[in-house]
């Protein structure tokens, strides 16, 4: 990691972003004997807010590399040069939902963290659910998991979602859960599939969420492949 990503962490985490995320929600964070204190791992995380990202790294007390979406990273004018320099900055991937390549792409980058020590975040659910319900799993993060033999631990976010529309208080919790149990054997992509389920299965318990068996469409332009990251 870059020394400048590492002073955008540092500033992030303790100056700019962690003490507001504490202040605005005072996030209760149970679990935290399931974390490795080194090495490569992945978080996984069901997606409710923008913000589950923030308070996922919040958790862990390590710097998190996530996937980002690609528009993120394209957009025009001041804000946008802003946004582009401020993902950039904190190293995160920008990757393309509608699969393919570009998703590939993203992954191969995963893998390159992973291999080299780093912590991987992402939310396989593909971009934020549009009612509350937790949907199905992409299946990147297990295919990274089976690649690299990096822990996967699962990451339930409760509270982060608005359901009124009134900007008050939240009560939220980050509950970092035992690592999925990958087992062995030829990596199929039945096999995949079946551990992404078991995946999205057990934050979903947590959770509490209804779980819908079809992937999430926040906006009719997402046209993300069915296993795209």
């Amino acid at each position: 990691m870059r020394v400048s990503t590492k002073l955008a962490y540092v500033l992030c985490r303790y100056v700019l972003i962690g003490p507001a995320l504490c202040l605005w929600a005072r996030p209760r964070i149970v679990g935290r004997e399931h974390l490795p204190t080194c090495g490569p791992v992945i978080f996984a995380a069901n997606h409710l807010s923008v913000l589950d990202s923030f308070y996922l790294a919040l958790a862990v007390r390590r710097p998190v590399t996530f996937l980002a979406k690609r528009e993120y990273f394209e957009r025009h004018g001041p804000v946008g040069r802003l946004q582009r320099w401020f993902f950039l900055t904190l190293g995160q991937i920008p990757v393309d939902r509608r699969g393919g390549a570009g998703a590939s792409s993203a992954l191969r980058q995963a893998v390159e963290i992973l291999d080299g020590g780093g912590a991987w975040g992402i939310h396989p659910e593909g971009t934020r659910s549009p009612d509350g319900r937790m949907y199905r799993g992409r299946t990147g993060a297990v295919r990274v998991a089976l690649k690299t033999r990096a822990p996967l631990i699962p990451i339930a976010i409760t509270g982060t979602r608005r359901t009124d529309g009134r900007q008050r208080r939240r009560s939220v919790t980050i509950e970092i859960l035992p690592a999925l149990d990958l087992g062995s054997g030829e990596v199929t992509e039945h096999r995949t599939r079946a551990l992404t389920d078991e995946l999205m299965a057990i934050i979903c318990e947590r959770t509490g969420q209804s779980y819908t068996d079809e992937y999430a469409r926040r906006w009719t332009r997402d046209t993300a492949g069915p296993d795209a990251a």
